[in-house]
């Protein structure tokens, strides 16, 4: 990916690079899948309960999923800084770097779920979807909040054991919280016949499980490298300093994908149905494809610390050729399975019939994902957020338009064109056109050196 790349490096030295990837990526693969499963659950159970349900699922779980995904940096400021610091040899500094970030994602998720509470039938609102959804995404909002902090706080604890090296231990808690998820949801929505509450309370429940066995791993590590367990008010600011730039990179993100699901909400009640189980199946498809960024951001961060620039471009090489491959695969796999997965989300004939053009879309987009996905991840693992964020405000401004474009095609439209052609010319414009910028921005930075920062965070 550079301009003034060495030649490739020996089959020998590519084998040593290919086992550290795939000994970071397979578990964090499973761990990452697990996580939009949570989502999955929920909306295969709940699309059992109708369509209204189902799209105030989708509404909430784009403000949900806005509001945890604003906050990703306590995991990916925190992988970068445990990793320079665990190459530069400091495992207490390390450790101590990854103590400060779960006590700055307590104190972020109790302030942002009381605020979320109070907001959530305002945030519900805004979409202006019917009454009969917006009660729907509103019961689900309000419970949801409450395993807020719980989920801020797996986000820290997932970087820290990722900076350490360590993607097992984060599958096992995230197949544990999967499963227990899956075990009360049948319970609540079902059994109790609690319906869509019934799936968010089972889901806090599930969240704050996970915490507890995260503080067990934790404690360990802190008594292992002679860490302290209380917070350093200068471990906290820097921090919160360094995930700033994160933060602004993960806004675009965020922006570009409510402003999908508003342009979703504007086509109809069954087409936001359908999209909601198409960027389900979108964020599954990035989960999978972004275990090989986690593994970048290991490896880079652990890499640059330890001052190895040889092994950095190597694993910059064979995780972009990871990704691509491994995207075309997943993508062919979605294609021939697009006119069977919408049985699995929905009861809904109207809503099902809308699915399979959008899923062909989302399979050919695969290949890109995996570039830009592992491309986002050897930048963050650099440290490098703050090119992130500019370039994420110009990647957004190229989606804008397009997002507005399918909205205004569909309304001059009219029946002419069916439902099943928008939401796919919707999902282009997300999972093709969106990507398309992000890809530029994110190649040209990664075939210069600018990024290449050596050494231990300041």
């Amino acid at each position: 990916m550079s301009q003034s790349s060495p030649a490739p490096a020996p089959a020998g030295a590519r084998r040593a690079v290919d086992r550290d990837i795939l000994r970071l990526a397979v578990p964090a693969l499973g761990a990452l899948i697990a996580e939009p499963l949570f989502l999955l659950a929920d909306t295969a159970m709940v699309g059992h309960l109708g369509a209204a349900p189902l799209a105030g699922l989708g509404l909430a779980s784009a403000v949900l999923q806005t509001i945890v995904g604003l906050m990703v940096f306590l995991a990916y400021a925190t992988t970068p800084s445990v990793a320079r610091r665990l190459g530069a040899g400091d495992e207490r500094g390390a450790v101590g770097a990854g103590v400060d970030g779960l006590w700055l994602a307590l104190g972020l998720g109790a302030l942002l779920a009381l605020v979320g509470w109070l907001a959530a039938p305002w945030l519900v609102g805004a979409f202006g979807a019917s009454t009969e959804v917006a009660a729907e995404a509103s019961v689900y909002l309000t419970i949801s909040m409450a395993g807020l902090p719980a989920m801020l706080v797996v986000f820290a604890a997932t970087g820290l054991l990722r900076g350490l090296q360590d993607t097992r231990t984060p599958l096992w808690v995230a197949g544990l919280g999967f499963a227990a998820n899956i075990a009360l949801n049948a319970i609540f929505i079902y059994g109790l016949g609690w319906g869509i509450a019934g799936s968010a309370i089972g889901t806090v429940v599930a969240q704050w499980g996970m915490v507890l066995v995260y503080l067990v791993v934790v404690a360990r590590h802190v008594a292992r490298a002679g860490a302290s367990p209380w917070p350093h008010h200068a471990g906290v600011l820097r921090g919160a300093r360094d995930g700033g730039w994160l933060f602004l990179r993960t806004a675009s993100l965020r922006v570009a994908l409510l402003l999908a699901t508003w342009a979703a909400t504007s086509l109809g009640r069954d087409e936001l149905a359908a999209y909601q189980v198409a960027i389900t199946i979108y964020f599954t498809l990035g989960f999978a494809l972004d275990a090989l960024a986690i593994a970048a951001q290991a490896l880079i961060g652990k890499g640059l610390g330890a001052g190895d620039v040889d092994v950095v471009r190597a694993v910059l090489r064979r995780c972009v050729e990871w990704g691509v491959g491994a995207g075309a695969v997943i993508g062919a796999l979605v294609i021939a399975t697009a006119w069977v997965l919408p049985a699995v989300f929905t009861s809904s004939a109207e809503v099902a019939a809308l699915l399979p053009p959008s899923l062909v879309v989302l399979g050919l987009s695969a290949p890109l994902g995996g570039l830009v996905f592992v491309l986002d991840g050897v930048l963050i693992g650099a440290g490098d957020a703050r090119y992130l964020a500019w370039t994420g405000l110009v990647n957004l401004a190229a989606f804008v338009p397009m997002a507005f474009g399918v909205v205004w095609w569909a309304d001059a439209s009219g029946d002419a064109v069916s439902g099943a052609a928008t939401l796919a010319a919707l999902t282009a414009a997300f999972s093709l056109g969106y990507l398309a910028a992000r890809a530029v921005t994110l190649s040209l930075r990664a075939r210069g050196r600018a990024w290449m920062v050596t050494g231990a965070p300041a």
